[in-house]
């Protein structure tokens, strides 16, 4: 109907402009019914007379309506002699320009920030003032979704939270030691008393940072308005925003402290956000005068230029990377190459370090398959669940254009999970587990297969992959199907030493299977037989002299104290499981479980146990006995 329509009332309408000339000189005739368009004159109604006195009993009648208003014609008000035409011209006498300016032209040839500025047209904040947040329990976690208590530290020694956040490296021996670290650093918590709260935020953005936990030090920068920024906050923001690849999300911050520094990234962040908030030949020309003052390196500049082309179409096809000259990575050269869609050379990323391989398995921005080489160093360090590692996997099962590794590793994840019989999806987990390139992957495929794992029968046919396969299921802490496996282990094997650990009871250890475990230990210096015994101590599983004598024969030993001991002892006996948590992310430092010593396990594993999260501390025990 529509398309018939359409052809009608054009005609129509060229049929009334054709008429005649008369029709169209008469002037448009009215559609209105007859009456509507020249109603009939309203009669005039007769003042009433003024009411008479209503006499004493009688009510006053009114006899009709109120006489409608009359509106009278108002003077008109002229404006002050003061004040002239809107839009004309009222300054007289000279025009006293800013400092450094000595024409109009070289005014108005400022670009539009230095302007802004000059003419203090810059904002003073974002947010309003009575809208901005209080700077106490900054923060993701609530304590009601896991978090610690807000008070924890708001008592505490300044200077020694300072030293615990600052002297931690980030890379830690345990996964669950991380997970239990990144709570920690997330949850809403006040600053202590002798510490700024911008402060206290940057410290602990810039130790997830150093973690690898880009995604969470970015959304703890934003739980603070960009008004109260220092200059430490504003450097972990920049940070945490370079390590995402999201460099536009930067620029409210840099907006209301643009004066703040002037160096080498700073002034390329600067231009980014110029082109990207509307001055875009500006920022694009300034990042073009920054390449040839060679403030960063050409492959640097010609990513960040790469980037803010993008506002210009045709100009961000204009760069072409080049890697041939280029011997490592940065942070700022990472985020940039993943947020313009590139990838950087596999040859680089090997030797970057862990900490990369966390950012790219976090970004969004990378292709699946690097994101799954990725995650095998991020599911080993806790930066990855084993749930997330599945989807992962299950959107490059379903993308046929995907090869190689990855796939082939999404096809035996697939055959872990629905094999016919038992042993072929033990048979695929075996093989992704073995088809890692060091013990670290292999411990990230075990967290791939944590979910396969726990959908196993306990069988005695699989004793001889029990111990790892109880590894895996705690690895993603499903403790409860590892339990069912411990009529089917036997006492002494390596599964047996990880439900010993792992499980949440109480009762005490079979010093018999630990000697048998001790026998069957083939590790450097039977050093997992000496961690086993010392978290069975620190979860009170064996009595003291018990653990003494087993230490003698593996040449172990928990004696000694020192200012870290002292300091977690102290901590547990407050009950202060923040502080705890921070000073076992502290102990547990290194890049393998050959760091770890007997004395800091027990420890650790003593005093989360002490606080009330025994859970932490028998993940951490199991993972002991399973990686150590």
């Amino acid at each position: 109907m529509k398309r018939i329509a359409k052809p009608l009332l054009a005609c129509s309408l060229v049929a009334l402009l054709g008429a005649g000339g008369a029709w169209a000189q008469g002037g448009p005739e009215s559609l209105l019914p007859p009456g509507f368009d020249r109603p009939a004159a309203r009669p005039t109604r007769a003042a009433p007379a003024a009411a008479a006195a209503a006499r004493p009993g009688q009510p006053r009648v009114d006899i009709g309506p109120n006489p409608e208003p009359t509106i009278a014609a108002q003077p008109v008000v002229e404006a002050p002699s003061g004040i002239g035409a809107i839009g004309a011209a009222t300054a007289t006498g000279p025009v006293v320009l800013p400092n450094g300016i000595t024409s109009f032209d070289q005014l108005i040839a400022l670009p539009p920030d230095k302007l802004d500025r000059l003419l203090g047209l810059i904002p003073k904040y974002d947010i309003p003032p009575g809208a901005q947040r209080a700077m106490k329990e900054v923060g993701l976690l609530d304590t009601g979704e896991g978090g610690m208590a807000p008070q924890s530290l708001a008592g505490q020694n300044a200077a020694l939270v300072r030293a615990v956040l600052a002297g931690n490296n980030g890379q830690m021996v345990s996964r669950w030691g991380h997970i239990l670290l990144r709570r920690a650093l997330a949850s809403r918590l006040d600053a202590p008393a002798e510490m700024a709260p911008t402060e206290f935020a940057a410290l602990r953005a810039a130790l997830l940072l150093r973690m690898g936990e880009g995604v969470a030090a970015r959304a703890l920068v934003q739980d603070i308005d960009p008004v109260n920024y220092d200059a430490s906050l504003t450097q972990a923001a920049m940070d945490a925003y370079i390590a995402t690849g999201d460099f536009t999300g930067f620029c409210p911050v840099m907006q209301l402290n643009y004066s703040a520094r002037d160096d080498a990234a700073w002034q390329v962040m600067r231009s980014i956000c110029q082109t990207y908030g509307g001055a875009t030949s500006t920022g694009q020309s300034e990042l073009d005068r920054l390449g040839k003052a060679k403030v960063l390196s050409p492959m640097d500049m010609e990513l960040a230029q790469k980037y803010a082309g993008a506002v210009g179409g045709a100009r961000a096809r204009a760069v072409k990377i080049e890697w041939d000259n280029v011997n490592d990575l940065t942070p700022m050269r990472h985020g940039l190459t993943l947020a313009v869609g590139l990838a950087p050379p596999e040859t680089l990323l090997a030797k970057a370090g862990p900490v990369y391989a966390d950012m790219t398995a976090l970004s969004p921005m990378a292709g699946l398959g690097l994101r799954a080489d990725a995650a095998d160093v991020a599911g080993a360090m806790g930066v990855l669940s084993g749930a997330a590692m599945v989807d992962l996997y299950s959107q490059i099962y379903s993308d046929d254009d995907i090869t190689g590794g990855p796939a082939e590793r999404a096809l035996l994840l697939r055959d872990a999970y629905v094999g016919v019989a038992p042993a072929d999806r033990v048979a695929a987990m075996q093989q992704l587990w073995d088809g890692a390139a060091n013990p670290y992957s292999r411990y990230a495929r075990m967290v791939l297969t944590a979910y396969a794992a726990a959908r196993l029968a306990p069988s005695a046919d699989l004793n001889a992959q029990s111990g790892d396969l109880i590894a895996s299921m705690l690895s993603a802490g499903l403790d409860g199907n590892a339990a069912l496996w411990r009529p089917v282990v036997e006492a002494g094997s390596p599964g047996w030493a990880q439900l010993a650990l792992g499980l949440p009871m109480g009762a005490e250890a079979d010093t018999g299977a630990i000697e048998t475990f001790i026998g069957n230990d083939k590790s450097d210096g039977q050093h997992r037989s000496a961690l086993l015994i010392a978290a069975l101590s620190g979860l009170g599983r064996i009595k003291d002299n018990t653990r003494d004598s087993l230490l003698g024969k593996v040449k172990g030993s928990v004696a000694g104290q020192t200012r870290w001991t002292g300091a977690i002892d102290t901590a547990a006996g407050v009950n202060n499981a923040a502080l705890v948590a921070l000073l076992a992310g502290l102990g547990m430092q290194g890049d393998s479980w050959a760091k770890m010593t007997p004395r800091y396990l027990y420890h650790i594993i003593s005093a989360l146990n002490r606080v009330g999260m025994g859970a932490e501390a028998r993940m951490i025990a199991a993972e002991a006995v399973a990686r150590g």
